[in-house]
């Protein structure tokens, strides 16, 4: 029986984002290995039957000191494991679970770039600071013989392919983490007041300033309630605090429903879903929207752009402009019918393109051609 690990920064982003993957590897006799950091999805995990290894590693930490005992920790748990192939998710699981898996002599390796992010986005002087180094840990990290490297959208593989971090036939393509079209359906809208929601981690970089002011000039042009779903992320530097989030509910400008673990419930209470984003993937929370048939309004980024066609599900608007994403909403608040009509067009799309049966046989077929006889 062949034996896969997957390694992500969070048991929150495996139980969330790649559990159908984990249930069809395992429906096809494979052993499944995960490991994460401890948190409040391990024993979810577990109870699904998985093998959970702990392995605490710190998302913002920078200390060499801090950070050696990590990578000595995951290289004891790849030999302890012995596993056929590692699939790494996110930045530093990629760069340590690199390195770690070469000198455990792991014989295949799958890196997952889910977006370029803070480090190679951000301007400022932390951004600054830690992209070169990011860079050269990531050219040494891509050097296994046996690897390929995944991207969410087209924009993030010719950046790494241009700044030679890697090799084109290294390169391939899959649409995110995909969305579970059975479970997220088409919804009818609720009556009432037009709800716009935002849900994402509470960010800066998500652009959620940019929607509190958009919703302050909505307040004087249509009648609507903008929702934030999420909460503030405290290893992230551009985490919201939350006695900002707390001064724009009492101004009135804004509602916070806070985390929310059922996402269906959130998408049947709205009618419009927004992500005014610096930098994405391909953004889970827009599949799951457009899946439920909403319409959407993010900005005209890569990742974004890969799933809102402009006109036809939704809106795209630029960065960092809240009088656009204020007229883009506004369209779709006094308009019932467009919406429908946009959200069934983003129904169509994600069934035809973005589900999650169709992004895991993407990555098993990737699985497949690294192990060859062995999957």
């Amino acid at each position: 029986m062949p034996k896969i690990l997957l390694n992500a920064n969070t048991d929150w982003y495996l139980y969330n984002f790649r559990l159908s993957l984990i249930k069809q590897l395992t429906a096809d006799g494979v052993e499944v290995v995960v490991v994460s950091p401890q948190g409040r999805y391990v024993e979810r995990l577990r109870a699904e039957g998985l093998h959970h290894v702990t392995w605490e590693v710190g998302r913002q930490t920078l200390s060499p000191w801090k950070e050696f005992p990590a990578l000595l920790a995951l290289l004891n748990i790849y030999r302890r494991e012995r596993p056929d192939l590692v699939h790494h998710f996110t930045i530093k699981p990629v760069i340590y679970g690199s390195i770690a898996g070469r000198l455990a002599r792991v014989p295949a390796m799958v890196n997952s770039i889910t977006g370029r992010g803070y480090v190679f986005l951000g301007e400022d002087r932390l951004a600054r600071f830690l992209r070169p180094i990011v860079l050269g840990l990531y050219r040494l990290s891509f050097k296994h013989p046996n690897q390929a490297v995944t991207f969410e959208n087209q924009a993030d593989l010719s950046y790494f392919i241009n700044a030679r971090l890697i090799k084109n036939n290294q390169a391939l393509l899959v649409d995110g983490a995909g969305v579970d079209v059975d479970h997220f359906i088409p919804l009818p809208e609720p009556g009432g007041t037009p709800v716009v929601v935002l849900a994402a981690r509470l960010l800066w970089d998500k652009g959620v300033g940019d929607l509190v002011d958009a919703a302050r000039i909505l307040k004087n042009r249509a009648p609507v309630r903008v929702a934030l779903v999420g909460e503030p992320d405290p290893g992230n530097p551009s985490t919201i605090s939350e006695d900002i989030i707390h001064s724009w509910v009492e101004e009135g400008v804004v509602e916070w429903w806070g985390w929310q673990e059922d996402m269906c419930s959130v998408y049947e209470r709205c009618h419009i879903v927004v992500l005014p984003s610096y930098y994405e993937g391909v953004p889970r929370a827009l599949l799951e929207a457009a899946a439920c048939a909403r319409p959407i309004v993010a900005t005209d980024i890569p990742g974004c752009r890969d799933l809102v066609h402009e006109g036809v599900n939704g809106f795209l608007v630029p960065t960092h402009n809240p009088e656009a994403l204020a007229s883009a909403l506004e369209k779709l608040i006094r308009d019932r019918s467009l919406r429908q009509r946009m959200g069934a067009a983003g129904r169509e799309l994600t069934v035809n393109q973005f589900s999650h049966k169709q992004v895991n046989e993407a990555f098993i077929g990737v699985y497949h051609r690294l192990l060859g006889n062995v999957l």
